[in-house]
């Protein structure tokens, strides 16, 4: 048995091949582990847990399913989906998480979060969300008409393509000296996380000992997932098929 660990799936319904790799990643391999943990980007955009959009009553009937199976699911949020709440997790079963979570696995600590706090190179993105994390912001948009909160996302998802699309890689990963802190302020040796779709695997140092930084990669053409088990932590990629 084993624990998986996924992210930045960005589902939306102009990508049909992921929606279907990913259903049937639920029907079989999440099927025989642990616990599955989705950190964060599951959806390509978030704008409520009121949006009727087929596909998220889809993935909510889906994630319910494997639950109901007894792979319980848990979920951190990501940079797209930050918004979504309390209805839908109600509604798929899945337990929300804090932005970062240690958990014990077969004996050994393993830090997770989705990764983009870690990202403190880019400043403009930093300011931006700790804007968008503001509680009384969130408030006030989830109140706005539905269609209002689209043409909002719509206008922002744009503004930060362009804005990417002028920023270096470097900014956009991770800052070494932000990972070597978050582990040494959890006291762990093993981090996992998403965001930057630069799957991999990062040996460092943190706490004067060996670590470990594991990350994800984003789903556009295959699977990606990191399974732990009581003898090993590995980043595997996989068909959709």
């Amino acid at each position: 048995m084993a624990t998986l660990f996924i992210a930045d799936l960005h589902l939306h319904t102009e990508e049909p091949a992921i929606t279907a790799g990913f259903l049937r990643f639920l029907t079989g391999t999440a099927r025989q582990a642990h616990a599955l943990y989705i950190l964060g980007d599951l959806f390509e955009a978030w704008i409520g847990d009121d949006d009727p959009t087929p596909l998220h009553r889809e993935i909510a009937a889906a994630i319910k399913a494997l639950v109901d199976s007894g792979v319980p699911c848990y979920f951190i949020h990501g940079n797209r989906d930050f918004l979504l709440g309390k209805r839908f997790a109600r509604e798929s079963g899945m337990q929300l998480l804090p932005e970062e979570k240690v958990l014990d696995l077969y004996g050994r600590k393993i830090l997770i979060m989705h990764g983009d706090t870690l990202c403190t190179d880019d400043a403009g993105y930093q300011a931006f969300r700790a804007k968008v994390h503001t509680p009384w912001i969130q408030r006030l948009f989830l109140a706005l008409p539905l269609f209002v909160r689209q043409r909002i996302a719509a206008k922002m998802r744009a503004s930060s393509k362009a804005a990417n699309s002028s920023k270096s890689l470097a900014i956009m990963d991770v800052n070494p000296q932000a990972v070597v802190a978050a582990l040494e302020r959890h006291q762990v040796q093993c981090l996992i996380h998403g965001h930057t779709h630069r799957p991999d695997v990062h040996e460092l140092i943190a706490n004067s000992k060996p670590a470990m930084r594991v990350v994800l990669g984003a789903w556009h053409t295959q699977g990606s997932m990191v399974k732990v088990t009581a003898d090993n932590v590995e980043l595997i990629p996989f068909p959709f098929g």
